[in-house]
């Protein structure tokens, strides 16, 4: 695949990056594509490797190698190197629904499990996905696919995150009548108000709900399946019903003054302020106020990046961000082999654009929240933080981290930000539906399977496998489809 030298004749590059205190000005997308051209060179990149570890999609030492679709990604490299661009947006389409959201926000499993990235720098199989699906955009082949005959079977999604829109695609094209409920008030769930703008325009979103509901799928929003609409209509309209609601309980801070004002869990923060951009640009102010405070984010992941990022962007006088775990190594230990998930440190967008403004990393390691300290309104003023140290349960055998005595600091904090990660389905769903639970508070299903406890009602995405990436959620979408055609038809062609 691709030119047998090309890993030596050419170097990687990726999009130009706008500045970070430039970009920081705004909320837009800050990343410039190559010219075609010079994407066709990084295709060139991708080697004969005979054991392609990057479309593997399996699981190494508990964390995923290679992509969860299992795209064909020699096989594009290779068509984005000989410039059959068309043919390189046919076969990514084949395996996956939504190139052009993934191409934005994944980590990029498929190049962490590349054979480059052994001694040296991985194929940008990333960018290079995002100019096949542009491109194929521009050229106009991205096109509703409407099937040419209807099963009269009908089927709901309840969620329209990239689970619920994929399954919703996939049903859809197969000739089931396919509606989606979603309780806010715009399409996308986690994709629309929990992944910032700049990471992920919407227009992004609206050109690809656009091509589904001229496909046929009909959506509708301001409905909370469960609360405005009982599981008992439901089952009366609907053969089969995907719950497909998200991981969306967040994981809270217990300690001392956590009623105080100004705390608010990551996503809360930041749907408010993608809501109001969509709204009013910002305008009506109706969005968690950021401006001249000290901000502390609690929590390392992408969404705790994403709060920093934010933040910023709306005049945050200072950023703190705590994360529990020690520092990561800056190249892979010795038990991290590749083709393993690489766990080293990485310094996200957020991040850069809080060292080029305050002069520092946010990043605080190894370190909690012990104590919130409110001022004379009740609102959140301090924090005291605590060290944290490994220690290994004797009974157990686990590693936890524990609180180390005297290491106590003060940091001023008039916005708190929670990201601490996701604890399962919402109860109340769980409740409507009567769907059984398992002990991690995702939804119970069948080894390798979709339906729930409750015949005809299946599950995907975080709600199914908990807190995840968009590319596990879009193949838990599709595979859950793939469950519900059976299921209707006696066997699937999914």
């Amino acid at each position: 695949m691709g030119k047998a030298t090309g890993f030596i004749d050419y170097e990687r590059k990726t999009a130009k990056v706008e500045e970070p205190l430039e970009r920081i000005r705004h909320f837009r997308e800050f990343r410039t594509p190559l010219p075609l051209k010079e994407q066709q060179k990084q295709g060139a990149r991708c080697m004969e490797c005979g054991v392609p570890f990057c479309q593997n999609g399996g699981m190494l030492a508990g964390m995923a190698s290679g992509c969860p679709l299992c795209n064909l990604v020699p096989e594009t490299n290779d068509l984005v190197y000989s410039g059959n661009w068309r043919q390189a947006y046919e076969r990514l389409a084949s395996t996956h629904c939504f190139p052009e959201f993934t191409c934005r926000v994944c980590p990029a499993l498929c190049e962490a499990a590349c054979t480059c990235n052994l001694d040296g720098e991985p194929v940008a199989t990333k960018e290079n996905e995002r100019a096949i699906i542009e491109h194929a955009y521009e050229e106009g082949w991205v096109t509703p696919q409407p099937p040419k005959i209807r099963t009269g079977k009908k089927v709901a999604v309840i969620g329209s995150g990239p689970a619920g829109l994929a399954a919703a695609q996939q049903l859809c094209r197969r000739g089931h009548q396919v509606t989606v409920y979603e309780r806010s008030d715009r399409i996308g769930g986690l994709l629309r108000y929990g992944i910032p703008n700049m990471k992920l325009d919407k227009q992004v979103i609206d050109r690809r709900i656009r091509l589904m509901e001229a496909e046929g799928v009909v959506f509708r929003t301001n409905t909370d399946a469960g609360r405005d609409l009982s599981p008992g209509e439901l089952r009366k309209q609907f053969d089969r019903i995907i719950l497909a609601c998200g991981a969306s309980r967040p994981r809270d801070i217990d300690a001392p003054g956590r009623d105080a004002g100004n705390i608010f869990f990551a996503v809360d923060f930041l749907a408010s302020v993608t809501k109001s951009l969509l709204d009013s640009g910002l305008e009506d102010q109706s969005y968690v106020q950021a401006k001249g405070k000290h901000v502390l984010v609690i929590g390392g992941g992408d969404t705790g990046n994403d709060c920093v990022g934010t933040a910023i962007r709306l005049g945050a006088r200072s950023v703190t961000q705590l994360e529990m775990m020690p520092k990561p190594p800056e190249k892979r230990a010795e038990t991290n082999p590749w083709p393993q998930w690489p766990k080293v440190l990485k310094t996200d967008y957020g991040q850069e654009e809080a060292i080029a403004l305050y002069g520092h990393d946010p990043r605080i390691y190894r370190t909690t929240v012990k104590e919130f300290r409110k001022d004379k309104n009740g609102n959140v003023k301090k924090v005291i933080t605590v060290m944290l140290k490994t220690e290994r349960d004797e009974s157990s055998g686990r590693v936890r981290m524990v609180p180390v005595e005297g290491s106590e600091k003060v940091i001023e904090a008039e916005l708190v930000l929670i990201a601490a990660g996701f604890l399962g389905v919402q109860q109340y769903v769980a409740d409507a539906f009567k769907i059984d639970l398992n002990e991690r508070t995702n939804v119970k299903t069948g080894e390798n399977g979709y339906e729930t406890s409750v015949p005809g009602v299946f599950t995907a995405g975080d709600m199914h496998r908990g807190q995840s990436l968009v590319v596990w959620a879009i193949e838990e979408g599709r595979q859950a489809a793939k469950a519900v055609d059976n299921s209707l038809m006696g066997y699937t062609n999914l």
